[in-house]
């Protein structure tokens, strides 16, 4: 039988030799023999008779028939090289509704990050403060436009937000009471540095069930050399107390440690396994995205290292597990059962037509990452989306749509990755950042890998 490799993709990690088909979706951990097998048949051009002649040196005819008959069944049942007709079939549907605003409460910060995509807080402008009317205004943009969509996401971002709690906590008011109104199901969440959460802060945001984005790199000399304070002076021994108190008091519950690895801390698995140690369970580790020249930034040479860095972090979570302290990171968390909608799938996270950003101003943008880019300003919170073109464009930039993403294995799991980054790096949101999507398909091998181990684990129980 012939076979089309494009339709798979293999890896082996920690002793398993692990098969994804691309189009079902379904994962299959082999044996070293039918691995053996399927490299043979591929190097034979899929020519499966050829790739028999080829083993009969390392095994058994029997056992090598027995292999492809079991290879068979797989393709039979639409698990192996499996088509893609109903995903090339996919239309996006012409109704979009907004499901998520990024409401920069505070384009002003109280620390000066090194990377910082947003300038240290303004954004590229002025430094600002959202006020009252202007925030109200945006929660009703985002209930109008949502349509029939019940569950809504309103995130407080800046900068920093906590600069402007007064305002923060009367929206949270607001967005509570008019959700409730409408009939509509509203989860707030705030991203910040740490450096307000004094008693009353955190005291509110419990009280209000307030998700939380929680900004920590790691280690003290990893998190001080790149998010000092507006002095120049380090910011994690004010931090760390601060952010421990918080995860404590709502039992380490709805929240998540947020950080950025850089060229500075390569061994980037210290710094998560550091976090867990002082008692943070869930943790993101996001690489930096910076231009080439920043002494910083991340290089193509750097992504071997980077690489074995992740498995060394799949390892830890491994063994962790085993030791009754497991943690959740970011990027490992898949679900091989009950994924996302093919939508999903495809187009990701729906910046610019379902994800949209708000300026301290009103303005609305595709997402956060393109706030101060006038070029693409679709609309303001009074007379709601003017631009139209700009969300189509964004709509349309799914997997389907981007050459490089069409031949990648990763891509129903990634979508396509981060317009922004895919604009910033090629000035075109149609052609993905080379350098993110190398780590996203380690990071997806990984994730994969843990879950097969985990799949081996509920066996053995």
């Amino acid at each position: 039988m012939k076979a089309d490799f494009s339709l798979i993709h293999k890896f082996a990690m920690g002793g398993c030799f692990i098969v994804m088909d691309i189009n079902s979706g379904a994962v299959h951990e082999v044996s070293k023999t039918a691995w053996d097998f399927l490299q043979a048949w591929e190097e034979a051009g899929g020519d499966s008779k050829q790739a028999r002649l080829e083993l009969r040196k390392s095994y058994e005819a029997g056992e090598l028939q027995l292999v492809q008959d079991e290879l068979q069944s797989l393709i039979d049942e639409g698990m192996l090289f499996g088509d893609d007709r109903e995903i090339q079939n996919y239309r996006a549907e012409s109704a979009s509704y907004v499901k998520a605003l990024c409401l920069h409460a505070a384009h002003d910060c109280n620390m000066r990050c090194r990377y910082c995509f947003a300038g240290t807080g303004d954004f590229g402008g002025r430094r600002a403060l959202m006020d009252l009317e202007t925030g109200i205004q945006a929660l009703e943009f985002l209930f109008a436009a949502s349509g029939p969509r019940r569950h809504v996401e309103v995130d407080y971002f800046g900068g920093e937000p906590l600069l402007n709690f007064p305002v923060v906590k009367q929206l949270i008011q607001y967005g509570k009471t008019r959700s409730v109104q409408l009939g509509k199901v509203l989860k707030q969440t705030l991203t910040t540095n740490g450096l307000l959460l004094d008693q009353e802060v955190s005291d509110y945001l419990n009280s209000e069930g307030i998700s939380l984005v929680l900004s920590l790199d790691g280690r003290p000399a990893v998190n001080d050399a790149m998010r000092p304070l507006k002095g120049g002076a380090g910011s994690y021994e004010h931090i760390l107390p601060k952010l421990k108190k918080l995860v404590e008091s709502r039992h380490g519950t709805n929240y998540y440690v947020r950080g950025t690895y850089t060229h500075a801390n390569l061994d980037f698995s210290q710094d998560v396994l550091h976090m867990v140690e002082q008692g943070f369970r869930e943790v993101s580790v996001e690489p930096v995205v910076a231009d080439s020249r920043e002494y910083y930034a991340l290089h193509e040479e750097d992504l071997p290292v980077l690489e074995k860095e992740y498995e060394k972090l799949a390892q830890a979570w491994l063994n962790y597990r085993e030791n009754g302290k497991g943690f959740n990171f970011f990027h490992f968390n898949i679900d091989l059962d009950h994924g996302p909608c093919l939508p999903k799938r495809l187009s990701g996270c729906g910046a610019g037509h379902e994800y949209l950003a708000v300026s301290p101003e009103g303005n609305l943008y595709p997402c956060h990452q393109f706030v101060g880019k006038e070029e693409f300003k679709v609309g303001n919170v009074q007379d709601g989306i003017t631009e139209g073109s700009w969300g189509k464009k964004f709509k349309g930039a799914h997997v389907l749509n981007k050459e490089a993403c069409r031949v990648c294995w990763a891509r129903f799991y990634c979508s396509g990755g981060c317009h922004a980054n895919a604009f910033n790096f090629n000035r075109d949101i149609t052609i993905p950042y080379k350098l993110g999507c190398r780590l996203e398909k380690k990071r997806l091998e990984c994730a994969v890998y843990l879950q097969v181990k985990s799949y081996e684990d509920r066996a053995e129980d």
